[in-house]
């Protein structure tokens, strides 16, 4: 099956899987979700994420979930720059999530990252999602 978004399928599969109090979740393999996966652990979103290689170049990720008083971390996680639809942003122009205590994940020319560290190395790029 073909998937136009792997991303936002990601995003997906996560908040469904909050939903039911899931503690893992598993996702496809990409190097785009690896990154993202890899911003959302050091800003402490998720506990951790691991991968699970198939043969002939498929592989899988094993998402750890993070709860906080039976409540996840993740109160809300939306997918911005769409297939049908890029978003891009310059460093003025960034978008705030809750007045800063949210971060937007961004695609630059210097990798993934949160909006924050976007700011100091003073890059723009793209809007892949918001997380609160």
């Amino acid at each position: 099956m073909s998937i136009n978004d792997p991303l936002g399928d990601m995003l997906t599969r996560i908040r469904n899987a909050q939903m039911r109090k899931r503690q893992t979740v598993a996702t496809p393999g990409s190097k785009l979700r690896a990154r993202v996966l890899e911003v959302l652990k050091s800003e402490g979103y998720i506990r951790d994420y691991s991968s699970t290689e198939f043969g002939n170049g498929r592989s899988e990720f094993q998402i750890e979930l993070k709860y906080y008083d039976g409540q996840p971390v993740i109160r809300s996680i939306q997918r911005v720059s769409k297939p049908g639809r890029r978003v891009y942003a310059s460093v003025g122009a960034m978008p705030r999530v809750a007045d800063g205590l949210g971060i937007t994940i961004l695609s630059t020319p210097q990798g993934v990252m949160a909006d924050h560290e976007a700011r100091e190395r003073n890059v723009g790029g793209e809007v892949l999602c918001t997380v609160f």
